[in-house]
């Protein structure tokens, strides 16, 4: 695999389509690796769509991030009972749908041990597809995203399929090659249920003809070995990702995330993925007060090893910014998050997940 990454171009930058004054297109990335010469401008990956203003992981949110000019929707993969990939967060579902309110469903309520914790609540495993899709989503944060509640009730929970499909036509309605970031959601978990989740995942991009150099595709995991999979079992042309929580390990892995970071770590990595998602705390680490500090070696880190950086989640509201960035004293209120991003994004990032993709495209535009 040492030459699989001289191969792979990470994923060409459609234009942007302009949705707020100022905005520009994105060129295309230049090459496969390293920062010499031209640097392309980064991603603006839509995180479960535009869920700042829909409830995620549904259709409505993934096509109004591409609207917002993402250059990529980003979908969460479980899986059903009958082997079908679904985007939702987790495979709890009691946050995100409605079937706490479905008498019918009253008995799939149980507690299992998810990656280790102990969580109550109804799970896509134990559902067929037809039985989810008598469930309609519902906004995951409506304390802090009071606005999205308007929807609750109006979406299905959509397929990976359907995705793919959304991308197609919408590809060719805005007349740019819209790009998917699909996410392994709980990999060991679903494969000790025997519903591995990779196999259904590698059938869908090739049935779709997107597993090939240059798809605007990447496959992201927070489990190391998972990636391995994908590109030592199945030879995944598509880039592959590996994102980072601050603080842990990931699961069933005795190694923390932070020793995957160091410049040794990341030198291992770049054997096997083609770029990292660190929380973006782990770009620009806050101070004891909630204001930004100095940023870390990370990036200079990762692009030394011929990796990009794709740090997450940049959302809008006060509660989510650091506290010089914040807008009065409503914490659901909108803050400067603009500032925020254009922050980031100067550390010399690749690319960044967002809920608010006209924040990211303006953001962008502004460097």
């Amino acid at each position: 695999m040492a030459d699989r990454r001289q191969v792979l171009r990470f994923g060409a930058v459609a234009a942007a389509t302009p949705v707020l004054a100022g905005t520009a297109s994105a060129p295309a990335w230049a090459g496969s690796g390293g920062h010499g010469g031209h640097r392309a401008a980064p991603l603006v990956v839509g995180h479960r769509g535009a869920s700042g203003y829909r409830p995620e992981h549904t259709l409505a949110s993934y096509e109004l991030a591409a609207r917002m000019g993402a250059d990529y929707m980003e979908p969460d993969l479980v899986i059903t009972k009958d082997g079908v990939l679904v985007c939702r967060h987790e495979p709890e579902i009691g946050g995100t749908t409605d079937v706490a309110s479905r008498p019918e469903f009253a008995d799939r309520r149980k507690t299992v041990l998810l990656d280790g914790v102990s969580v109550t609540g109804w799970f896509t495993h134990d559902f067929t597809l037809a039985e989810l899709k008598t469930l309609r989503a519902t906004e995951r944060i409506p304390a802090v995203r009071q606005q999205n509640t308007l929807y609750d009730g109006f979406f299905e929970v959509p397929t990976f399929q359907e995705v793919l499909d959304l991308r197609k036509r919408l590809s060719k309605e805005l007349d740019r090659d819209l790009g998917v970031f699909p996410e392994t959601k709980h990999p060991t978990y679903f494969q000790r249920l025997g519903l591995e989740l990779e196999k259904p995942l590698v059938r869908a991009l090739r049935r779709n003809g997107l597993d090939r150099r240059g798809a605007k595709v990447f496959v992201q995991s927070f489990e190391a070995a998972n990636l391995r999979t994908f590109a030592d079992e199945h030879r995944l042309e598509v880039p592959l990702v590996f994102l980072s929580s601050a603080s842990g390990t990931p699961y069933n892995d005795p190694r923390p995330y932070a020793d995957y970071l160091t410049p040794a770590g990341l030198k291992e990595l770049s054997e096997y993925v083609d770029g990292i998602g660190p929380e973006k705390g782990q770009i620009i680490p806050r101070k004891a007060d909630a204001t930004l500090g100095t940023p870390t070696t990370l990036v200079k880190d990762a692009h030394g090893a011929g990796l990009k950086v794709i740090p997450y989640t940049f959302r809008a509201e006060n509660s989510f910014l650091p506290a010089e960035l914040r807008v009065g004293a409503d914490a659901t209120a909108y803050g400067k998050a603009i500032d925020e991003q254009i922050t980031f994004l100067r550390t010399g990032i690749d690319g960044l997940f967002t809920d608010n993709p006209d924040v990211g495209v303006l953001a962008r535009s502004l460097l």
